[in-house]
């Protein structure tokens, strides 16, 4: 627990604000444009259009913004089936975020370990708009996810899956701690022992001195980078 703790005082922080990606157009919006523009969005809403012409039945959907608690450059926003289980919310973020052990998790309300709410709960039963969860994975060198409902609508899902993506943070912009130039890899000893952010570009990883905690990894879209064993996001989609 000391190590997670030493991480969460050194992590890394992006040198622009955060922008994000919308699944559906491409455009590319602050954080907070996203949900604006989420709801608006002429390409989301003919994805709905054609969903609402197909057959099956109508549900309540979700619109979460999931944010890791202390690094708001790595943000999600997903769209939810209310019939669907905390479990498949779990499934989703160990997919894209989280997954390195196989390592234990769970939900709260209140956040951290206030009030553990059952994997086998509906979403529909858990959440109503502006409502909030805490999703804790790994309790050793544990990561905290906040999730919150941003809206709800009545209508067909636009994915026979579970969850749809809808927008999600750009990689940060991290530089090089040697010659400020887009960093690639990250060292561990340096953000952890020396208190650096420890981003090194690719020229400068090849003769970095620091070994103790291995050698420095590749930078990845994730906020468990650098945790335990995790070496990046599944293969979309999840």
């Amino acid at each position: 627990m000391k190590w997670k703790q030493q991480y969460k005082r050194c992590t890394i922080v992006a040198r622009k604000q955060s922008k994000g990606t919308c699944v559906y157009c491409g455009k590319e919006l602050t954080k907070a444009g996203m949900t604006k523009h989420l709801a608006t969005c002429p390409e989301r809403q003919a994805a709905i259009a054609t969903a609402e012409g197909k057959k099956g039945t109508s549900e309540h959907l979700y619109h979460l913004r999931v944010q890791d608690a202390y690094n708001s450059d790595f943000w999600l926003d997903l769209e939810m089936r209310g019939s669907k289980t905390l479990q498949d919310l779990d499934n989703y973020l160990r997919a894209i975020w989280l997954e390195c052990c196989g390592h234990m998790s769970q939900f709260s309300l209140g956040g951290g370990f206030a009030r553990e709410v059952g994997m086998r709960r509906k979403i529909s039963d858990v959440l109503q708009p502006g409502s909030e969860l805490t999703h804790i994975y790994d309790f050793g060198t544990s990561s905290e996810t906040t999730v919150k409902s941003v809206a709800v609508r009545e209508g067909k899902p636009t994915t026979p899956k579970p969850i749809a993506l809808m927008a999600r943070n750009q990689m940060p912009d991290y530089r090089c701690i040697k010659c400020d130039q887009p960093a690639t890899h990250l060292c561990m000893e340096c953000l952890i022992e020396d208190q650096t952010e420890g981003t090194l570009c690719d020229q400068h990883t090849k003769n970095h001195p620091h070994n103790n905690y291995g050698e420095p990894m590749p930078l990845v879209n994730s906020p468990r980078m650098g945790m335990c064993g995790y070496d990046g996001p599944a293969e979309a989609p999840y």
